[in-house]
């Protein structure tokens, strides 16, 4: 039962999860999809473990449970464990540590289990899978919280895959993972608007990815080495206001959303990168006003 996993929801997330685990010598027991040939097709990624298509008692066998479902999946999942563990006529999960993965929810949502005995938590590691191999986990970061017993294990976890582990206060989770999908989907949304900019205005996409790309991450260097305000660029750093009111007119024939998001980005960088927020927002608010 030592350094025991079973994996329910064997997706990009879980798979990857129980690859690397696997190759630190965890055991992966049970590896549960919805169907026989996902199943198998999971095991074959990690390399090892047993595949199961929905909850079987294999699951019950492994020390932890790895649930890598969908969020409103997670507690169907408990429910399920707990009607196994009823038709076995055991009603005990003493022992037995229950992680989900969602970076939303907390382990609120496995109050079921842990009501019949388990320790139960959150794992989230802040990484995109896309399902292909297994990304790099060294050094990336991994939201945890839950019971103590749920948070020792999470840490030994966390330590076998080189992440760093951050305890979290059930209550902000959502706002943890607001921030990750601020900074992850939200900025993808603003890039691809970029690229389609630059094309209607005549450059190629692939011209267009490259240029934007190069100038994306020299900000973000600049940002890591230098801090925020000193990496800060643009007419709304300068208080160039003659320009961003140039930009709104020519973005006037793209859809809205173009232009509510332009207008809402400089709202933002006034009130978290300006040296005088209350005065940038007004000279903005006046623009506004102006159209």
């Amino acid at each position: 039962m030592v350094n025991s996993l079973a994996i329910v929801g064997a997706g990009r997330v879980g798979r990857a999860l129980a690859k690397r685990l696997r190759e630190e010598s965890w055991r992966i027991g049970a590896v549960v999809t919805r169907s026989d040939s996902t199943a198998r097709k999971a095991v074959r990624f990690i390399g090892t473990g047993r595949p199961c298509a929905g909850i079987s008692r294999e699951v019950l066998a492994a020390r932890v449970v790895l649930i890598a479902t969908p969020d409103d999946q997670i507690a169907p999942v408990a429910q399920q464990i707990i009607n196994l563990l009823e038709t076995a006529g055991n009603d005990s999960l003493c022992g037995t540590v229950v992680f989900h993965t969602s970076g939303a929810l907390d382990s609120g949502v496995l109050k079921t289990l842990k009501q019949h005995g388990a320790a139960v938590g959150s794992l989230h590691p802040l990484q995109t899978f896309s399902g292909v191999g297994v990304p790099p986990l060294e050094g990336r970061l991994f939201a945890i919280e839950g019971d103590p017993a749920a948070i020792r294990v999470a840490r030994k976890i966390v330590h076998c895959l080189g992440g760093r582990a951050v305890k979290l206060g059930a209550g902000k989770k959502r706002l943890y993972h607001a921030a990750a999908a601020l900074a992850a989907g939200h900025v993808l949304a603003v890039e691809e608007a970029a690229t389609r900019m630059l094309m209607s205005a005549g450059l190629k996409r692939a011209e267009a990815v490259a240029a934007l790309l190069g100038l994306t991450r020299q900000v973000l260097d600049n940002f890591e080495r230098l801090g925020s305000r000193a990496a800060w660029t643009g007419p709304l750093s300068r208080g160039d206001y003659r320009v961003i009111l140039a930009h709104g007119e020519a973005m006037s024939d793209l859809p809205v959303e173009y232009t509510q998001a332009y207008e809402a980005l400089n709202r933002l960088g006034a009130r978290v990168l300006a040296s005088d927020a209350k005065s940038t927002l007004a000279r903005l608010g006046k623009i506004a006003a102006s159209k």
